[in-house]
């Protein structure tokens, strides 16, 4: 039996489905939502999946206010430059529409409105007094999970690091997951944010926080996102593989709230800030090298995992089918073509070490991997994928 005291947050209200974004009317409604501010990037914008949302809350009476130029790993200051765009406004809901960034800077913005504080005192863990004013989110990628966590990671680009902002303030009232707007993801964006589904739950299944809640959601997000994300790559038009792509990458995101992620995530942030690689990119080239060298520290979690990703484990030991495990992992990154970009640009010793210090602060997800890293530990990872 787990010893212990654990607990899960999830969103107010989950509608998932096909064409389940026609329920933004009742939402809107129900809320008795006048004026509703949407936040996305130029991206989501520009494919057109920002029309929809906007047809039904005109048919509703809604007032809609629009910032549409989110940009990818925010910083602190570009997110106070939008709050200051929107703070006079009065609208009643935000909505985020998008991936992770759109989708974290509505949760920001949303407290920001109801509170005194600034982003850099709200930086860290439980800074948040007052709760946001309601939030609704519709991703539009499968993959960051943002829909369903208590978190929002913002660039503090002085530090060279990305920072976590971590309050139940900031759990979404409401979030719609509808496949249909995902059909349109380019498949290296499928590929990317995908394996950052696939990593929030293996993270969160083998982390030393990890406990029933969270082991349920992962096992259940890493048996969807593997059996799916080759075909959501391979056919985006895939309806069926879109859709257990979009549930698992919010079990995920429920898994990133019980228990929190670890190591990989922890090495991905230094890549974000001082590369500006993508996080899922940066995610899914650390993957199998971290889960490689955490085996040894969780064999039977691993096992698990192998089963629910569909190996055919009969007959192995525990670490023979660990082993096969982390080998899927390096099969899948080639099936999707996930190459490091990091091998381009001749990083230099110095460029290293400034990585692997960046690296070692980010202590709230280090401290719950389930293998100590020292700086050396990081410094070989890292020269596995320069």
């Amino acid at each position: 039996m787990f010893k212990g005291i654990y607990s899960l947050q999830i969103p107010g209200k989950v509608i998932a489905g096909v064409d389940s974004i026609e329920s933004l009317k009742d939402i809107i409604k129900n809320e008795k939502v006048e004026k509703a501010l949407i936040i996305t990037d130029k991206g989501v914008w520009n494919a057109g999946l920002v029309e929809k949302p906007i047809e039904i809350l005109k048919s509703c009476g809604c007032n809609i206010e629009v910032i549409n130029n989110t940009p990818p790993e925010p910083e602190v200051s570009q997110i106070e430059e939008i709050f200051k765009s929107v703070k006079s406004m009065e609208c009643k809901m935000i909505i985020g529409i998008g991936g992770g960034s759109s989708m974290d800077t509505a949760k920001i913005i949303s407290v920001l409105m109801t509170n005194d504080s600034s982003i850099r005192e709200i930086l860290g863990t439980d800074r948040i007094k007052n709760k946001g004013i309601p939030t609704l989110m519709i991703p539009t990628t499968a993959g960051t999970g943002a829909e369903a966590t208590p978190n929002a990671i913002v660039l503090v680009p002085e530090e060279k690091l990305k920072v976590g902002i971590v309050s139940s303030k900031l759990i979404p009232d409401y979030v719609i997951l509808d496949p249909s707007l995902t059909v349109k993801l380019p498949p290296a964006i499928t590929a990317n944010t995908g394996m950052d589904a696939l990593i929030h739950a293996m993270e969160c299944y083998i982390s030393l926080k990890a406990n029933p809640f969270s082991d349920t959601f992962a096992l259940r997000a890493i048996k969807l996102i593997s059996g799916s994300i080759r075909r959501a790559y391979n056919s985006g038009e895939d309806m069926d593989a879109r859709h257990d792509m979009l549930i698992g990458s919010f079990y995920g995101g429920v898994c990133i709230a019980a228990s929190g992620t670890a190591a990989v995530h922890a090495l991905s942030y230094p890549l974000g800030s001082m590369y500006r690689i993508p996080h899922g990119l940066s995610n899914a080239i650390l993957l199998p090298y971290v889960m490689e060298f955490n085996m040894d520290a969780a064999i039977e979690k691993y096992r698990d995992m192998a089963i629910a990703m569909g190996i055919d484990v009969n007959g192995l030991s525990s670490e023979q089918a660990a082993q096969k495990m982390v080998e899927s992992l390096y099969d899948l990154t080639r099936d999707l073509n996930i190459k490091s970009p990091l091998r381009e640009m001749n990083i230099s010793e110095r460029e290293l070490d400034e990585i692997v210090e960046s690296a070692s602060k980010v202590t709230r997800l280090l401290d719950n991997n389930p293998k100590k890293l020292s700086k050396e530990d990081m410094r070989a990872i890292y020269r596995k994928i320069i």
